[in-house]
């Protein structure tokens, strides 16, 4: 019997031996006692874009982001829903063969798993001190059902796309800001650390499954991918439209019609900035999709994106 191991394996065990050694749990390392400082923004600016909306008072501004906030932690409780599921699904491939690699993505769902408690935990804290009438519109596990009936290799590519705008959010924008609660931070912070293993076993399962597709199942994957997205910024234009109402209706004065349509607006903008075009423009995405794809089918996702990310 062959007992070479297969030449991915180190990476595989390089995730393990971070793993081991940056494992944090919720109430030791994250929360210790805190509360959130409504005094203080969540997101920072280059998330939320509430400096778009000049109208708005400092104290405006201020709730705009707190419930983007919300939103931002109950979309990160969604999408691990079924990225755990499929990294659980893919594991099997390694039952009997790489047991490094099986451990890594067990350790990966694992983490994946104490997320989500960690965001349920955060939409809890929150609840009692944010607007009566929010509302978080999708249904994770209806949501997960419809992505994973996709190919393995479209959930793959929006797994890892999410993976690698989580990165792109914290170092950019999340980690440099001053003026934003500390807590909030933390909790973004201890997320990163841990996603940070995860988008190298995203990339790693992907380029797999991508090894098992023949041309046309690969261009079918593609319009799955494509169709994945859409179905992505349906659930950003839904929960714009109810978080634009919740914040408007939180104020203390009446907006007008032209403000009210801005701070929709600003919001959906936000969104698919946050959960699409940080993904789909990152470097290292278009580098491990480029090399996959034709320039034909690369060309068919730009123009399907161009809507959404401009």
């Amino acid at each position: 019997m062959d007992m070479t191991l297969p030449t991915t394996t180190p990476r595989y065990a390089k995730c393990i031996e971070v793993s081991k050694r940056i494992r944090w749990e919720i109430d030791r390392d994250v929360i210790r006692g805190r509360a959130f400082d409504y005094g203080k923004p969540f997101l920072p600016d280059g998330l939320s874009m509430a400096p778009r909306l000049a109208f708005l008072t400092a104290p405006e501004r201020r709730l705009f982001s707190q419930v983007q906030g919300r939103t931002y932690a109950n979309m990160f409780g969604l999408v691990e829903r079924f990225i755990g599921a499929k990294i659980l699904e893919v594991s099997r491939d390694h039952w009997m063969g790489d047991q490094v690699a099986l451990e890594a993505l067990v350790r990966f769902t694992d983490e994946e798993l104490k997320h989500q408690e960690l965001f349920r935990r955060i939409d809890a804290m929150i609840a009692p001190d944010m607007p009566a009438t929010y509302a978080f519109v999708p249904q994770p596990n209806e949501v997960a059902r419809a992505v994973l009936g996709a190919s393995p290799w479209a959930v793959l590519a929006l797994t890892c796309h999410i993976e690698l705008f989580t990165q792109a959010h914290y170092r950019s924008s999340i980690e440099p800001a001053q003026a934003i609660d500390p807590l909030w931070k933390d909790v973004f912070l201890f997320h990163w650390k841990e996603e940070s293993q995860h988008a190298i076993l995203d990339e790693l399962e992907w380029v797999r499954e991508d090894g098992k597709l023949s041309a046309k199942e690969r261009d079918r994957a593609v319009d799955d991918l494509i169709g994945l997205v859409g179905a992505v910024d349906g659930i950003l234009q839904a929960q714009a439209r109810s978080d634009a109402d919740c914040f408007t209706g939180a104020l203390l004065r009446d907006l007008t019609g032209d403000e009210k349509s801005a701070v929709h607006a600003t919001m959906l903008a936000a969104y698919r900035h946050q959960y699409i075009a940080t993904g789909v423009k990152d470097e290292r995405f278009l580098k491990i999709l480029g090399g996959m794809v034709t320039k034909a089918q690369m060309q068919r996702i730009g123009e399907a994106l161009a809507p959404i990310v401009g």
